[in-house]
């Protein structure tokens, strides 16, 4: 047998009808958007082949989630979770919305960290709030890691933010944030009335050198005003499935999340159910092949970088199998995933898509073959050399 991980043949790739197999033309390699090339993991496909045979296709039920979401939190994360706080919702990006309307009034502020996930916008512009921006900062300069700006946090509670969508690792940049930093976070929330609702999606692909730490699990300050929102969906590639977990650790919160509206049950996916019970079971030895595969590839990747384009700014992330890459040195304008398509014939994520901080920078989903990613970094290298007089 060959290695799953690395035996990727594109044509049969190319047959997928996912979004990033359908929206561009068969001559662009995509690499945009947070979906990997690898196959199932055998309990996953063996979940949803069951459930097609048996025509198990209805309305979804939570039967057994909780249990299972449980036993997966202790075992990766060292979270101790009550069953019967785990609450169904479609998706993280439905789940935070319905927490806001609930918690919060029209028109209240919600910190978001940017760059960050551009959905973080649209979604709370339809919750009816108002977008505050804290940006990420490097203090040491761009070859230092990303860090929070507690000083901008405390600012903007104190001026009457209500709301805070946490990205925890954070996404597009791969920080792992520290316990100290979360509780720095949960004093400013409680001293300030602050609802917390920390999308951790893609928690369970924290990588070697990092450990991640559930929000809420952190203690009373945490408990008190948060929720987490996670699910199997991208560490196990099964976002289209629809099936996410709302996690409280107060009466508080959890009351919270008892008056999530039906429709939060009913929009999630009897797939979805049946490939997370299986994922959060039978999972775990796939998953720990998984993070080694991307351990590899965001080293690989920036050696690759390193002898093609040594000019672009790439710090290796924590978790997850995103590269945020600073192209602002090559002469490509603002938005440079424009010229990587129209030049390079790639499709990459567009950096001011996730905010200001995005100006200059380009998004690249690295969870591929070491051969797709070349691949990758081939079409990077001859837009940037037709960017140079005489082409070179």
């Amino acid at each position: 047998m060959g290695d799953p991980f690395q035996d990727l043949d594109l044509g049969r790739l190319r047959r997928r009808h996912s979004e990033k197999w359908r929206t561009y033309p068969p001559d662009v390699l995509p690499a945009f958007i947070a979906e990997m090339d690898y196959d199932l993991a055998e309990p996953v496909t063996a979940a949803l082949r069951s459930a097609i045979d048996l025509s198990d296709c209805g309305y979804a039920h939570p039967d057994g989630l909780g249990e299972a979401f449980a036993r997966f939190a202790a075992l990766r994360h060292g979270w101790e979770v009550d069953p019967r706080s785990v609450h169904l919702v479609p998706d993280v990006m439905a789940g935070a919305d319905a927490i806001f309307r609930l918690a919060l009034r029209p028109g209240d502020g919600v910190v978001i960290n940017t760059p960050v996930y551009p959905p973080f916008f649209a979604y709370l512009a339809g919750a009816g709030v108002r977008v505050v921006e804290v940006p990420l900062r490097r203090p040491g300069g761009p070859d230092d890691r990303w860090e929070l700006d507690f000083a901008g946090l405390e600012a903007a509670f104190a001026a009457g933010a209500r709301g805070y969508l946490l990205c925890s690792p954070h996404n597009p940049t791969g920080r792992v944030f520290s316990p100290a930093d979360l509780n720095r976070i949960a004093a400013l929330a409680r001293e300030h009335a602050v609802t917390v609702v920390s999308d951790e999606i893609h928690a369970p692909l924290t990588l070697p050198g990092a450990r991640h730490t559930p929000f809420v699990s952190l203690g009373a300050d945490a408990a008190a005003c948060g929720v987490t929102l996670t699910s199997a969906s991208k560490a196990f590639n099964i976002a289209g499935l629809k099936c996410a977990v709302a996690v409280a650790a107060s009466p508080a919160m959890q009351g919270l999340l008892d008056a999530l509206p039906a429709a939060c049950q009913e929009g999630a996916g009897l797939l979805g159910v049946l490939g997370s019970l299986a994922a959060w079971r039978s999972g775990d030895d796939w998953l720990d092949t998984l993070i080694t595969q991307l351990d590899h590839v965001r080293s690989e990747f920036g050696a690759l970088l390193a002898g093609r384009l040594p000019r672009a700014g790439y710090l290796p992330p924590e978790a997850g199998y995103l590269a945020w890459v600073d192209c602002s040195g090559f002469g490509l304008g603002r938005e440079p995933a424009q010229a990587f398509l129209s030049r390079g014939r790639v499709a990459l994520g567009r950096g001011l898509d996730f905010g200001a901080p995005g100006d200059g920078f380009v998004r690249v989903t690295i969870g591929t073959s070491s051969a797709m990613l070349a691949g990758i970094v081939d079409r990077m290298e001859v837009t940037v050399r037709s960017s140079r007089p005489g082409g070179r």
